[in-house]
């Protein structure tokens, strides 16, 4: 399950959050799936977490949007890190109009369990 952390300038239009919000889940899913975790397309309650946070006084970002994906290490993930990040930020991109947006993606060692 990928976590994502959206922050977000107090500048970008609420209709832009929900346009993250909505088209997040299946990007990201797309993004790191791997044959050790396939994307059917068909998600579920807790197959991506996400979090949106606005930028405070004291970050130091200018971008108005930064999306920060941790999912699990997987060797197949990691030979395609950086087209997965790039199409995922190009999806961001396009989904919100912004010029500045960055996208950030790692692959720790990690487990997680769901009831």
């Amino acid at each position: 399950m990928p976590i994502v952390e959206i922050t977000y300038s107090p500048s970008v239009p609420h209709a832009l959050l929900e346009t993250l919000a909505a088209m997040l889940p299946h990007a990201v899913s797309v993004a790191v799936e791997c044959p050790e975790e396939p994307y059917d397309g068909n998600l579920q309650p807790g197959d991506v977490d996400l979090r949106f946070r606005v930028r405070g006084p004291f970050d130091s970002t200018g971008m108005h949007v930064v999306v920060e994906v941790r999912s699990k290490w997987f060797a197949s993930r990691e030979d395609t890190l950086q087209a997965r990040v790039d199409g995922l930020c190009a999806a961001v991109a396009e989904a919100t109009g912004l010029a500045d947006v960055g996208v950030y993606l790692t692959l720790p060692d990690a487990a997680w369990a769901q009831t």
